[in-house]
């Protein structure tokens, strides 16, 4: 089994003090830091651009696991991957040449994922598995935080697991949207190892970052 991971998305904390959230989650012993990014096309809602990830890079060494949001996505690859990803996730709507932006990730030394909607079936992504780095998990619909966990979700998670038994692979499999201390348990049950979390992170135990990470990782 591999070790569980926590990525804490930092569209939960407190955005005028950002650089300094981040401090505190590399202090609380976070393993990457999730940065999802919207556009207001692709997603209903807008967030942070390159110039943003570049600044905040500067000051941590933890990875930056960038989730793409945007659409069309192949063309802003290269910007994200010069600003300091270190992850570059998209999703399969959002390109017309799923392979080829996958390469492209891959060809700018970024480990590349893909991102599953609670309505997108594992199949669509099934050819491509053997290429990419981390497979995202979505247990709300994008574009919000806050939203309520899907459990059925869980279902694309251990077909993910017996996928990579069957063809030896060894990508991350990752889940994101609502996760809490009762949920993430099932999560990991069903085969995620990165687990995404902001609300939980940022807001229980009266903001208490690393008690609340430390929850999340423990089964």
């Amino acid at each position: 089994m591999k070790k569980i991971q926590i990525s804490p998305s930092i569209l939960s904390a407190d955005f005028s003090q950002l650089g300094n959230e981040i401090k505190r989650l590399e202090q609380a012993g976070a393993d990457l830091i999730h940065v999802d990014v919207m556009d207001g096309h692709f997603v209903p809602n807008l967030t942070i651009g390159p110039p943003v990830i570049k600044a905040l890079k500067k000051n941590c060494s933890l990875k930056f696991d960038v989730h793409l949001m945007i659409s069309p996505v192949h063309k802003y690859i290269e910007a994200y991957a010069d600003a300091g990803s270190d992850i570059i996730t998209i999703h399969p709507e959002a390109t017309g040449d799923l392979g080829a932006s996958i390469s492209k990730i891959k060809e700018l030394n970024i480990m590349a994922g893909v991102s599953l909607n609670p309505e997108t079936n594992v199949s669509v992504i099934k050819e491509y598995l053997n290429q990419v780095d981390l497979v995202l998990i979505m247990s709300v619909n994008p574009g919000f935080g806050g939203q309520k966990f899907m459990p059925e979700v869980l279902n694309k998670i251990k077909e993910l697991k017996n996928i990579q038994k069957e063809q030896n692979l060894n990508f991350d499999i990752e889940i994101d949207g609502g996760i809490n201390f009762e949920n993430s348990k099932i999560a990991i049950k069903a085969g995620a190892n990165i687990l995404v979390s902001g609300t939980t992170i940022f807001k229980s135990n009266n903001g208490d970052i690393k008690k609340n990470i430390d929850l999340l990782k423990s089964i």
